[in-house]
């Protein structure tokens, strides 16, 4: 895959195309991800936490299981936004349109800031300051990212696949390129976390596989920002190239190595 990477602003109305596929093509979080944030990052009832980029509510609806006194969510894309708002209309939740850069709060006023497969489509430091800035001493900043594929273990589908995206502008996240996915790419991010003045230690690294059908595959697919961006008739075109694949050589079984990724930073 080459070309010129997109946008970071394209990230605003890149998954809104249709928030029901989104949310049900998209996998959720394992369990061992909130784990983590129990343990490292103070999740807990009774505190206020600030989600960025909540989508149609894939992490939102962990976090309210929580028992927040106050949760809100930021969300810029309005199709998404509203999906959310009709979906998870609960006690203590408000879900804000508009970019995390525009959020106008009370410095100091969350004990948890959590991005979920979001942070890429962010200036990271300058986003990271103005989390700092929005914590209470002593709170946590929990980036999660939901990966697919990695270098290290063997993708046969992403292989099989890739040259469907040949000259497709990539993501921001990093995926299907040679590069380290941006959400595993551990000494960057504790680099970003550092700058904007946050103790942390290293990330949780959780791996598990997805199994997908033929429909499955096409679905997913659909959400990838990248496939998002082509024009219609070539969006479908490389939908129909990938379910064919997924059904013709895998014989209607696909199975894409995930690895879901923790960053928690401490304000100092």
């Amino acid at each position: 895959m080459t070309g010129e990477t997109l946008a970071r602003s394209f990230g605003r109305e890149a998954f809104g195309l249709s928030p029901e596929n989104y949310h049900l093509a998209r996998p959720p979080y394992p369990s061992p991800a909130w784990d983590v944030l129990r343990q490292r990052a103070g999740l807990r009832p009774g505190i206020s936490i600030l989600e960025i980029g909540a989508g149609t509510g894939l992490a939102t609806e962990h976090l309210l299981e929580h028992g927040p006194r106050r949760l809100v969510a930021v969300e810029p894309d309005r199709r998404l936004a509203g999906f959310l708002r009709a979906r998870l209309s609960r006690p203590g939740l408000s879900v804000v349109e508009l970019p995390f850069e525009e959020l106008e709060e009370v410095r100091q006023s969350f004990d948890l800031v959590v991005s979920a497969t979001a942070f890429h489509w962010l200036d990271a430091v300058p986003a990271l300051r103005q989390v700092h800035a929005l914590l209470c001493d002593g709170g946590a900043v929990a980036l999660i990212w939901n990966v697919f594929g990695d270098n290290g273990r063997p993708d046969p589908f992403h292989d099989a696949s890739a040259h469907l995206f040949a000259g497709h502008r990539p993501s921001p996240s990093g995926g299907g390129t040679a590069q380290t996915p941006y959400g595993l790419d551990r000494e960057a991010r504790l680099r970003d976390l550092a700058e904007a003045s946050f103790d942390c230690e290293p990330p949780a690294m959780l791996e598990w596989t997805l199994t997908l059908d033929p429909p499955a595959v096409r679905r997913l697919y659909a959400t990838y920002s990248n496939v998002v961006a082509l024009e219609a008739e070539k969006r479908e075109k490389l939908l129909d190239a990938l379910e064919d694949l997924a059904r013709s050589v895998f014989g209607g079984t696909v199975i894409r190595n995930m690895t879901t990724s923790v960053f928690v930073g401490r304000r100092k």
